[in-house]
């Protein structure tokens, strides 16, 4: 078994492997065709950001499960958190009864959100959770009907967030009907979220806007700096709530704790999940207490709060509090300035984008996106032992765990040098 503590991946052979093409067959005949595999990794264990596969291939991960393992891959304080609590007490359902570890989670997160209100908080298991939530608790506190996205937007898969979603067609495509009224306006553009005022979505009619202060799905999208700014002051001229969708951006991904803290911009709900608990299933709303005035047996969540995963949350919490938030920011940094020098070798390299250790890189030819380009890009980086994930329609994202170090940042730039150069551009691709 080959150490996790280096910092250098090692391929054994060919890829995949003999062990892993067997799990991949099994697999095959039993689980859903609708799960989207990037490359064939099938994982064995992780510790900090490197990930080991069945065959014992080491690999340097600049996933972190998509933007999840904040602290890494098993880290140490967390595992005890939990392997404590199990020891203790699994479930109880924080619906029906009182555990300490789930009170002891809804006041950090709601001392941490934005703003000096008062706030409550709603737990649940996943991202999509977090936004159907937020989705009944904006109509029922305003009592109206419409709510507003964004175009490229992703807010998850369940009936409601993935009305307000619109990333990709597949995405909805044999699913309709679809929530009703939900607008879709472009996203960084305040006009047109005011051309549908005017025009098929009266104000006093709209509950909320669903935005992410950083589109992830999308494409690791960043806004005009007036952009979450103007949705804020819209909202509080026509009495509107301004739900962040900080699932992907929030727990220290961008440098801050919340994304929208680089805009100072406070929500009235914000969503969380992803990073929240290291790794195990926990999203949350937190609300403005006044705002979080639905009745008892409105909304439940049988396993929201699970106090197993309430104990990983408050040593995520923890850790990204004490250093994390802080190295995102840091690696971060070097990780966008490594990835600009190799945009100016390869020109269909558009755009490095993003902030802290959530970053973007667009691949494009010809002026137009190339996403056969960039799934190659990400397939050879595999092969070569570097963990990437697409999003948009032509963009590598980068979304490591926050302890990521400096000398990780440096392999990682290699090896994705390694892949840009493996596609052969200056003989094969023409770009503007």
């Amino acid at each position: 078994m080959i150490a996790l503590h280096r910092d250098d991946p090692q391929i054994l052979g060919p890829l995949p492997g003999p062990r892993a093409r067997e799990w991949l067959a099994r697999d095959d005949q039993v689980m859903s065709p609708s799960y989207t595999r990037t490359y064939p990794l099938v994982v064995r264990r992780g510790k900090g950001s490197m990930i080991e596969d069945i065959d014992g291939n080491r690999f340097l991960d600049f996933t972190a499960g998509i933007a999840v393992t904040a602290t890494g891959h098993c880290h140490p304080a967390v595992v005890d958190a939990i392997k404590t609590q199990a020891s203790r007490l699994l479930h109880m359902s924080g619906t029906d009864f009182y555990y300490t570890p789930q009170i002891k989670l809804a006041e950090r997160l709601a001392k941490l959100a934005p703003g000096d209100e008062a706030k409550r908080v709603f737990f649940t298991n996943s991202g999509a959770e977090s936004v159907e939530a937020a989705l009944k608790l904006s109509r029922r506190h305003t009592g109206r009907p419409r709510v507003m996205a964004f175009l490229h937007a992703f807010h998850g898969r369940t009936y409601g967030a993935m009305s307000l979603s619109a990333s990709k067609p597949m995405q909805r495509r044999g699913f309709a009907p679809l929530v009703p009224e939900v607008h879709h306006a472009r996203y960084g553009d305040l006009e047109s979220v005011h051309a549908l005022l005017r025009t098929v979505c009266p104000a006093d009619e709209l509950a909320a806007i669903f935005v992410e202060p950083i589109q992830g799905e999308g494409g690791y999208l960043l806004p005009p700096p007036d952009f979450l700014p103007g949705l804020r002051k819209l909202c509080d001229e026509h009495g509107i709530m301004l739900v962040l969708d900080e699932v992907q951006t929030g727990i220290g991904r961008t440098g801050k704790m919340f994304a929208s803290e680089h805009w100072n911009v406070v929500g009235d709900i914000v969503c969380l999940a992803k990073g929240l608990a290291s790794g195990l299933p926990l999203g949350a709303i937190v609300a403005k207490a006044d705002v979080m005035d639905w009745p008892s047996g409105s909304h439940a969540s049988t396993f929201g709060g699970n106090p197993v995963a309430c104990a990983a949350a408050l040593a995520t919490l923890n850790l990204v509090e004490a250093k994390y938030q802080a190295n995102a920011e840091r690696q971060g940094k070097h990780l966008r300035a490594g990835l600009e020098e190799l945009a100016g070798q390869y020109p269909f390299i558009r755009e490095v984008r993003g902030l802290g250790l959530m970053i973007g890189v667009e691949i494009q030819n010809d002026g137009a996106p190339d996403p056969e380009l960039r799934d190659r890009i990400v397939d050879l980086a595999f092969h070569r032992g570097l963990l990437l994930l697409p999003c948009g329609p032509s963009t590598v994202r980068f979304c490591p765990p926050l302890c990521l170090s400096r000398r990780q940042v440096e392999i990682g730039l290699g090896l994705f040098g390694a892949a840009l150069s493996a596609t052969d551009s200056t003989s094969r691709f023409h770009t503007s």
